[in-house]
């Protein structure tokens, strides 16, 4: 995933109506997170000043409830202390976490968040009671590191990602007591980066096996699941909401699809979150071209004035 988002978070938000601090993401009027962030605090950054728009990264939830997040320590400002916190999770409520708990205690680790509960489950709230902890620690300008039996206890391959980006957002640290990540490893080395890339890569296979099942159900003749929901109407419409800053579930909650099985029903925010996107791509690409074009005919009078 791109660093963008830590650059816009870097600085507050200049909008009256938003004044998100700096850690936090951009928030809509009526109190959620922004789909993407405003204009004016993206184009704080120098890389980004002539970007059209910086989407909100998903580790953000953009369309939930918007809270304020740790602010991040000043980069001049060295940690004072060290504060270690520990994760313990079974799959199982017949496995014992024993082993982890003492493996942990023996590591120095006085606080530990444990849970049973599976992979599968979409929220680990200790988990996530530890990363939040963590991050308001690091806030305060204390150097924080979780501790971890093993890196399976956190999740696996998108999921471990996920989270390694969410804690480097954070800038706190990680520390593995066994198997193959063993060590403590620090937010900008390398097995974030690695981690960093194995997201993105699993965001680019799953993106295109999506995009050859649906070329292969084109060529038979089915339609593709929610290519018919959306039409003109509704990306206008959607459009007129999103200026209102309106969250992607209230904005969904306003539209109706017309046509298809699924005729007189809401369409889902993820449905929405794409439809603009789509059209943010088309109309940079749009831009680009223009851009282009632009040049080459001012290029072309330019030669054509000089030759006469």
């Amino acid at each position: 995933m791109s660093d963008d988002f830590k650059r816009v978070e870097s600085h507050a938000c200049p909008m009256s109506t938003c004044a998100a601090p700096a850690g936090s993401p951009c928030r809509t009027g009526r109190g959620k997170v922004a789909i993407q962030y405003h204009t004016a605090r993206f184009r704080l950054v120098p890389q980004l000043a002539k970007a059209l728009n910086v989407p909100t990264p998903a580790v953000r939830k953009p369309g939930s409830v918007w809270t304020e997040l740790p602010r991040p320590a000043s980069a001049d400002t060295t940690p004072v202390g060290h504060v270690r916190l520990g994760y313990a999770r079974a799959s199982t409520a017949r496995q014992s976490l024993d082993a982890q708990l003492d493996s942990l205690a023996e590591a120095g680790v006085t606080r530990v968040f444990s849970e049973k509960i599976s992979t599968r489950a979409t929220r680990r709230p200790e988990l996530e009671a530890a990363v939040k902890l963590a991050g308001e620690i690091r806030s305060s300008g204390v150097a924080v590191t979780l501790v971890v039996h093993e890196h399976k206890r956190l999740g696996r391959g998108i999921e471990l990602a996920l989270l390694a980006e969410e804690l480097k957002a954070s800038d706190v640290g990680l520390e593995f007591l066994t198997g193959e990540l063993k060590g403590s490893h620090d937010p900008s080395g390398i097995v974030f980066t690695v981690l960093a890339a194995m997201s993105g890569m699993e965001r680019e296979y799953i993106r295109d096996r999506t995009l050859e099942g649906h070329e292969s159900a084109r060529k038979r003749g089915k339609t593709i699941g929610g290519a018919g929901v959306t039409d003109d109407s509704m990306l206008s419409m959607a459009l007129h909401l999103r200026e209102q800053e309106m969250s992607l579930r209230d904005i969904a909650a306003r539209l109706v699809i017309t046509t298809g099985k699924k005729k007189g029903q809401h369409p889902s925010p993820a449905t929405v979150m794409r439809m603009l996107r789509e059209h943010d791509e088309q109309m940079a690409a749009d831009g680009t071209r223009a851009l282009t074009c632009g040049s080459f005919l001012r290029a072309r009078n330019t030669i054509m004035i000089g030759v006469s």
